[in-house]
């Protein structure tokens, strides 16, 4: 359930990204695909309406009739009109003079229309944009969408590009919506690939995870062996070596060096013997080896800890490191320690952490006779 969930969350931050990222991504793309458009169509009816001027200016240098120029005009403009932009032509007074409608040619361009005083004018795109996204709510008069003014060389006629702002909202909100429903799509898609690969890796991790907590299952058994097995060992050891040995024990004990009954070592200016059965643990620190007995006292010796080692019964001590010798009696604990090392809590407490490595803890085990 709580997988579940989690999935669930992942879904909606993902689609939460998505959509903010998208969202602004989609609107960049609109808005530049728009001033492509848009940039050709200005482009478009600027060279067209120079064009139509030049060609105008020759046919006057020619001297020919205004009225067959007229009917030229007329017959090219109707062939180059594409729906969503036209071009027309109007004298200084603002009389139409050829216009793809038949029925406005010799009307009179509205007085009050700024574009028709500005000649050389060319509409910039951030212009035409504003022009085209608020068409609903301009004037519905060919005037207004004007985009560019020529005049035309000796005389005093001017050729105007214009443009169907309505048609031009209309392409761009068809065009808007293509965008939306690409990126839509791509969105889902991306979203649901997102969310099957984080279950696939969350599975994955999960395997994984099932793997360590095995192992660490198996090591916290070995562990549970370990620390009870070294509790029998403890009470043999009590049995066979604390408790007072009869006088045949003892003098074979006596016999061998490793039968050694008490360590000398020294406390501040008094030589102090410590029987060897009252010895925690042994270890060194700045070059000075310590003896810890049972009681928490500590002594100094001057024996090193292989000379130390070498004298005592194996069977009872153990070097677990360059750094330490412990008896068996004093280890009150074993517990995992970092890769595959063994960490021993010893009474009296050691204010140095005890461990012992990977490459000594399958000795240490063999040890305590497992």
């Amino acid at each position: 359930m709580r997988k579940d969930r989690l999935y669930f969350y992942t879904f909606l931050a993902i689609t939460l990204i998505f959509l903010i990222i998208g969202g602004i991504a989609a609107k960049y793309f609109v808005r530049l695909s728009a001033e492509q458009l848009l940039t050709a169509y200005l482009e478009t009816s600027k060279r067209e309406a120079k064009e139509i001027a030049v060609l105008v200016s020759s046919q006057f240098d020619a001297q020919v009739p205004k009225q067959r120029i007229q009917q030229s005009l007329r017959e090219s403009i109707e062939q180059h009109k594409d729906g969503k932009s036209f071009v027309s032509v109007f004298d200084w007074s603002g009389k139409r003079i050829a216009h793809p409608e038949n029925s406005l040619v010799g009307t009179q361009i509205p007085k009050g229309n700024s574009s028709v005083s500005t000649m050389n004018t060319e509409m910039g795109f951030e212009e035409f944009f504003d022009l085209v996204e608020n068409a609903d709510d301009t004037v519905e008069d060919e005037s207004n969408e004007i985009l560019f003014l020529n005049p035309v060389p000796n005389s005093d006629w001017i050729v105007a590009a214009h443009a169907d702002t309505g048609k031009m909202a209309t392409q761009l909100e068809i065009l808007r919506n293509r965008f939306y429903a690409m990126f839509s799509i791509m969105g889902f898609a991306m979203i649901l690939a997102s969310v099957f690969v984080v279950r696939f890796i969350g599975s994955l991790y999960e395997k994984k995870l099932e793997l360590k907590n095995e192992a660490l299952e198996s090591e916290v058994i070995n562990l549970a062996k370990l620390n009870n097995d070294l509790g029998k060992y403890q009470e043999k050891v009590n049995e066979n070596f604390l408790q007072p040995k009869t006088t045949e024990a003892a003098s074979k004990a006596t016999t061998t060096e490793k039968g050694k009954k008490r360590i000398l070592t020294y406390l501040r200016n008094e030589l102090l013997p410590i029987p060897i059965e009252e010895i925690a643990y042994i270890y060194t620190e700045n070059t000075i080896t310590y003896v810890m007995d049972i009681h928490g006292k500590r002594s100094t010796t001057n024996s090193s800890l292989d000379e130390l080692y070498n004298s005592l019964d194996a069977s009872f001590f153990y070097r677990a490191n360059r750094q330490f010798i412990i008896a068996i009696a004093s280890i009150e604990k074993i517990i995992r320690y970092g890769n595959n090392q063994l960490k021993l809590v010893v009474n009296p407490n050691s204010e140095i952490d005890i461990i012992i490595g990977k490459n000594k803890a399958s000795e240490f085990k063999q040890w305590l006779n497992l």
